[in-house]
């Protein structure tokens, strides 16, 4: 959601900065263009970072019947992508 608001921000920051042609005195319309483009691409990239650092894991369960006790046993292994990185 964050790239997404940081992509919309940043193109409304452009249409009011390099589209719009129309002087106002309570406000610089530049100015205001080149600060929405700014707080846009920070956003992007803050939603980059925190994409990239979302860890996945994967959850493995394997049942199986034990033929000493004939009872069922169950084993659960949960991974993530940085356990496999070494192999």
């Amino acid at each position: 959601m964050s790239i997404g608001a940081g992509i919309v921000l940043f193109a409304i920051g452009a249409i009011i900065a390099f589209a719009i042609n129309v002087q106002v005195d309570w406000v610089n319309l530049d100015m205001l263009g080149y600060i929405l483009m700014g707080a846009g691409l920070v956003i992007f990239l803050i939603g980059l970072v925190l994409m990239m650092r979302r860890r996945r894991s994967d959850v493995v369960t394997h049942t199986a019947v034990d033929p000493a006790t004939d009872s069922s046993v169950t084993r659960r292994t949960t991974r993530t992508p940085d356990d496999t990185a070494g192999l």
